[in-house]
């Protein structure tokens, strides 16, 4: 589902100016723009927007500070995704080993 620059000020109460000033200072957040060239964001734009809006207005961040704090926020989160994975990996390791040692005792 995507929503309208419209639908977005509805939802997150962030001025569409702001909307579009963000896009010019946070890294990785454009809207996708239709044939007409009329902004678009999927869910996930609008989370981050959310996200964008607490840290700006809560934690009193610059547009550009939040911008960097979600990048390192995400860069986070994918080192800890490849931990996770490597974890379960070893898990499937081990578990073939435990069976294999199992089922000739």
């Amino acid at each position: 589902m995507t929503y309208t620059i419209g639908q977005v000020e509805q939802l997150t109460g962030v001025k569409s100016h702001i909307l579009r000033y963000w896009e010019s200072v946070v890294p990785g957040f454009t809207p996708q723009k239709d044939l007409s060239g009329r902004r678009l964001y999927s869910q996930a734009e609008v989370q981050l927007i959310f996200r964008l809006k607490f840290l700006i207005n809560e934690k009193k961040f610059t547009a550009e500070g939040a911008g960097r704090q979600i990048l390192e926020e995400s860069q986070t989160v994918q080192q800890n995704a490849e931990l996770i994975q490597m974890i379960r990996e070893t898990r499937a390791i081990l578990s073939e080993i435990y069976v294999k040692n199992f089922a000739e005792s």
